[in-house]
């Protein structure tokens, strides 16, 4: 069953944040990911969004999810990221 990843991300160095996205898709297809939406102006329909980037995307399970982002590369492509951003990500299941 296809499962979602939902990061919501405060971008605080932009520069060292495109390191991150520079390298970002050259590892992410080799896990059958999809980009499903990468939006920087979210439109607020209730309460507090902080993060300046809110991102979606799937991949066929919950296996896929898991050796993408413990893969030596993501791993080593993801300091970029924490070092320039602060970030809250979840794995949501799909509905059937």
């Amino acid at each position: 069953m296809s499962v979602y990843v939902v990061a919501n991300i405060t971008i605080h160095d932009r520069e060292g944040y495109s390191a991150y996205e520079a390298g970002f898709m050259d590892i992410f297809a080799r896990y059958e990911g999809l980009m499903l939406a990468v939006d920087e102006n979210q439109e607020v329909l209730e309460g507090e969004w902080d993060a300046t980037r809110t991102v979606i995307i799937r991949f066929p399970s919950s296996d896929h999810v898991h050796a993408w982002y413990d893969s030596d590369g993501y791993q080593q492509l993801m300091q970029h990221r924490t070092a320039s951003s602060d970030g809250n990500i979840a794995i949501m299941q799909a509905l059937g």
